[in-house]
């Protein structure tokens, strides 16, 4: 190291050698092992904390471009209508095609209020699209709830600090709506679309909200003496409502934990799209002054020993978002540089088809003349009507005119893993009542 910086064409500080050592030590062992220097390791935690500057956009960089994983509900990202998959070219007219991921986070931040303008590809069409956003301070809520007539709905944007608090909360206020209203819940819809995962304790205590009893998750690592796994707490705060769990290729990580513990416990069905793949678990190492490595320590296995890594979790229900959908091009974690392989996990048995009767109803894209996706209108959300219509044809309740509740919530501002046999079945009837972000 002092040879370089001795000899190097121009001056260089030990702590950039230093810096560059490390960055090109972990920065090709796979996807997500990298070193943050101080500044990415603090802005990491205001991602995890619930609130930081920019667009509100989770991104990952591939062999060759830079591509969206998700936006984060109801930030500029998400109001703009940007989508898992798309790629970003350029930044203010700056070409990114020479910019790592850091790079490129640092260029779409800035002063709240000021604007960017991003030059999309969508891959699927090779059709090129400018978008103008305005950076706004990102206040992520990232748990909301409503009732959708008897049906309790949850979103879980991303598995950030107490999120877990964040849905019993919700599933009380729900209840108290439903009360209020006179409504029976019949149901609950667990909605993890492009949620991009999070933090492991998180998902565990999630899931021990709604599996009353088995292994949730396993985590194997180099050594086997620190190989881990936990099992529910004999818990299930629905008491056995029939469950419907929303997935598609930008759920990762947490949050097919999630999928996989319900679909291996036959909690509920797995509708929507196969998940991202992402079966590995990353450790952040802090360096004393010199920011922190992340490092991928573990794969992380389903109840029935299945690893998803460069998998995913394939739904018992497929259905599209839209009838344009290709999932033939849809990006996954396999899509990665240096993908991690998938060892360890345990063969799949033959699924037998054991769906029930109105799964089979299904339609697996909407029909033509469906309307555009709007957010701010559930009748537009194809996947969402079907969990919908779904859980009322199983539990034999009518299908009434869909009146939203919204369970209001107070934003989040504190402040990371295919089943054995058939598919779950939905109960006939209910029981009494980590990426960059710029």
């Amino acid at each position: 190291m002092d040879i370089v910086r001795a000899e190097y064409v121009q001056p260089m500080t030990y702590k950039k050698l230093i810096n560059n050592a490390l960055n090109g030590m972990v920065g090709d062992l796979d996807p997500h092992s990298a070193y943050m220097s101080p500044e990415q390791f603090k802005e990491m935690q205001d991602e995890m904390g619930g609130q930081f500057g920019g667009l509100g956009l989770q991104i990952q960089s591939d062999a060759k471009h830079l591509r969206i994983v998700s936006p984060i509900d109801g930030t500029p990202a998400a109001k703009a209508g940007l989508k898992p998959g798309e790629v970003i070219l350029d930044v203010d007219g700056k070409s990114v095609a020479d910019m790592n991921v850091d790079q490129a986070v640092k260029k779409m931040r800035g002063k709240p209020g000021t604007k960017v303008t991003l030059t999309l590809l969508d891959p699927k069409t090779g059709k090129t699209r400018t978008v103008t956003l305005t950076r706004q301070i990102i206040h992520v809520q990232v748990v909301r709830a409503a009732l959708y007539g008897p049906v309790a709905y949850i979103r879980i944007s991303e598995f950030g600090d107490h999120v877990a608090k964040e849905v019993r909360k919700a599933w009380e206020k729900l209840q108290e709506d439903a009360q209020k209203k006179h409504v029976h819940i019949i149901g609950l819809v667990l909605d993890v679309r492009s949620d991009p995962g999070g933090k492991l304790d998180q998902v565990i205590a999630v899931c021990r909200d709604f599996i009353k009893q088995g292994e949730i998750v396993s985590i194997r690592g180099r050594h086997p003496e620190n190989n881990q796994h936990w099992e529910a707490k004999g818990r299930d705060i629905t008491h056995g409502l029939p469950i419907v769990v929303l997935t598609n290729a930008g759920s990762a990580s947490a949050s097919e934990i999630l999928a996989g513990a319900i679909k291996d416990h036959h909690r509920g069905l797995i509708m929507g799209q196969r998940t991202f793949g992402k079966g590995s678990v990353q450790t952040i190492i802090p360096i004393a002054d010199q920011g922190a490595l992340r490092l991928t320590t573990a794969r992380y296995y389903t109840p029935s020993g299945q690893s998803i890594q460069g998998h995913g979790i394939t739904p018992d229900i497929p259905v599209a978002e839209s009838a344009d959908d290709d999932s033939f091009y849809t990006y996954h974690e396999s899509d990665l540089a240096h993908v991690l392989s998938n060892v360890g996990s345990k063969k799949a048995a033959a699924e037998v088809a054991t769906l029930p009767p109105a799964a089979r109803t299904i339609p697996k894209e909407p029909p033509k003349g469906w309307p555009a996706y709007d957010p701010t209108n559930p009748k537009t959300d194809f996947q969402l009507q079907q969990a919908l219509h779904l859980l009322h044809a199983e539990t034999n309740t009518p299908e009434p005119r869909v009146e939203v509740t919204s369970a209001t919530l107070t934003p989040h501002k504190e402040g990371v893993p295919a089943s054995k046999a058939a598919p779950a079945k939905v109960p006939a009837k209910p029981a009494p009542a980590q990426h960059a972000v710029p």
